[in-house]
């Protein structure tokens, strides 16, 4: 039958318009910046790198982290993962175990032999670092990276400072901490062991000076005791330890003290063949600075805890405590209570203090919050001389001192070159609201096989061991990749008007703008939340 008009048979398609006049919003792909990354002290792209782990891509994974970090297997053991922490894993079902993934890369580099960068071209410039330990160590990597030539000293007969001298081998094992360190300074670093200096006035010929001596003098505080008391300090226990003696401690032990050297401590009491070993600490545990797995560790291992307590005095076999309570600012005061406590041993583990000594003789070096005062750059008041570590006020902890030699090794080329130092652009944060979780399932954290009690306190082997390959594997893809794309397709897939393009540069996505409406279904789809929408130039209304 003949119509009286016309009909078209073809099917109906919005790109038979310009739909994007419509628009009052446009969407724009986004780098977001994951809260892994800003909570790691060491500043490394958490999420960069686990993305080539996800993939089975273990050299480029690593090589992206030991960009920034040179010590992924020490760290993999030491660092307390604050990323975990800020993980927004943590919101759908467990964090990503992160640490884990850490140390499986790094011990994988090392059993393949892996080598760091080559250092760059040289610049001419003389580096002096005092001070052997981890920020010691990583800005002399960063510096010969950079070409600088660097002049290592430390007054220790091995470097590696603290990592080697305070944190006990079930923490850290020797023959990977030297691997690592190793690594580093076949780059052409001129080591000097058993070298001190005591006086940066009297030395010449740098053109600059870092200086990361740490945190290594035990705090002294006045406490009563009888002439045959026996009573040690805890980083004199873990550093004679370390060098192989073992001291004999009786069969009850008591540590005074609340943070991670205390733990440290208690844990090598037992391993001593300490029967009996307590922790006295003044405070509760919620107000304790020791970190949740160096205490559930401790706790595992059978130290015990006498919470709200000060030791008062120290007697041949015992000591005084005095009960204590916490004020409505959280300070603890004493109660005129007072009971005895077995002890053969007293260890004090109150902290340490640095000895700024060989910098008081510089113009313009001052000490402030129990540390040496420096700039953003890290530059002391004295041109040229850069300190950190836990030489400088804030976290002392190994993951801390190896970010700041990367920053004072940045800024002292920039200060060596005449350039204002770098600083990481302003991104927004990727937070868990903009994420998709729609498209996840809910998987357990990889957890790390553990030596068994009955086994640990025989000797000092390492407690917590590694992943292997596949869990490994699985760890890394159960990461969020917050706010970074990385190619599924969805805003391709869900886009009614086929606005969306693959292109070959940038996330692999381009918006066509001459068609995409601005409904937003690219952004509501997006698991990672890189993609936000914006008001269309030209249509935002004033407040």
């Amino acid at each position: 039958m003949d119509l009286p008009f016309a009909v078209s048979l073809a099917p109906a398609s919005s790109r038979s318009n310009h739909t994007g006049t419509w628009r009052t919003d446009r969407p724009v792909y986004i780098d977001a910046w994951p809260p892994c990354n800003a909570a790691c002290p060491a500043g490394e792209s958490v999420q960069g790198w686990l993305y080539h782990a996800a993939a089975g891509d273990w050299e480029i994974a690593w090589r992206q982290l030991v960009a920034v970090n040179p010590f992924p297997a020490v760290m993999g053991r030491v660092c307390y993962h604050p990323c975990e922490a800020r993980c927004n894993r943590r919101e759908f079902d467990e964090a990503v175990a992160i640490n884990a993934v850490e140390q499986f890369l790094g011990d994988e580099a090392l059993r393949r032999g892996w080598r760091l960068p080559s250092p760059g071209a040289p610049t001419g410039h003389r580096v002096l670092i005092v001070g052997a330990g981890p920020a010691g160590l990583a800005a002399a990597y960063h510096l010969r990276l950079l070409g600088h030539e660097v002049e290592l000293h430390d007054a220790e007969a091995e470097p590696g400072g603290m990592m080697r001298y305070a944190i006990p081998t079930f923490r850290l094992s020797r023959r990977v901490l030297d691997a690592e360190i190793e690594r580093v300074l076949e780059l052409g670093i001129h080591y000097h062991p058993r070298s001190r200096i005591s006086d940066l006035s009297a030395v010449s010929g740098y053109d600059a000076i870092f200086v990361a001596v740490g945190a290594q003098r035990p705090h002294r505080v006045q406490l009563p005791a009888d002439p045959a008391a026996r009573i040690l300090d805890a980083l004199d226990l873990l550093r004679r330890t370390a060098q192989g003696e073992r001291p004999g401690l009786g069969r009850r032990v008591a540590v005074y003290g609340g943070g991670n050297t205390a733990m440290d401590a208690a844990r090598t009491a037992k391993r001593l063949g300490a029967d009996e070993v307590v922790v006295v600490y003044r405070r509760t545990r919620e107000r304790m600075p020791a970190h949740d797995t160096e205490v559930a560790e401790a706790v595992e291992e059978g130290v015990a805890f006498e919470w709200l307590s000060t030791v008062t005095h120290v007697e041949p076999g015992s000591l005084r405590l005095e009960r204590m309570e916490l004020d409505a600012a959280g300070k603890p005061r004493p109660t005129g209570r007072f009971v005895a406590r077995p002890a053969d041993t007293l260890i004090l583990a109150l902290g340490q203090e640095v000895d700024a000594g060989l910098l008081r003789a510089l113009p313009g070096v001052r000490c402030a919050d129990g540390g040496v005062a420096v700039d953003a750059s890290l530059m002391t008041g004295a041109a040229g001389v850069f300190a950190g570590g836990d030489m400088i006020p804030g976290e002392r902890t190994v993951t801390a001192a190896i970010g700041h030699g990367r920053r004072a090794a940045l800024s002292i080329d920039a200060w060596l070159r005449g350039r204002q130092p770098p600083s990481e652009p302003l991104r927004e944060s990727a937070a868990f609201a903009s994420l998709n979780t729609w498209y996840y399932d809910e998987s357990p954290a990889a957890q790390r096989n553990r030596l068994p009690r009955a086994r640990r306190l025989g000797g000092f082997g390492e407690v917590v061991r590694g992943l292997d390959p596949a869990h490994a594997l699985a760890e890394a893809r159960r990461c969020f990749s917050c706010g970074n794309c990385f190619q599924c397709d969805n805003c391709y897939a869900v886009c009614p008007d086929a606005a969306v393009l693959k292109v070959e540069s940038g996330h692999g996505y381009a918006i066509d703008l001459d068609y995409c409406k601005g409904c937003g279904l690219c952004v509501a789809e997006c698991p990672v939340g890189a993609i936000r929408t914006v008001p269309e130039p030209g249509t935002e209304v004033d407040a």
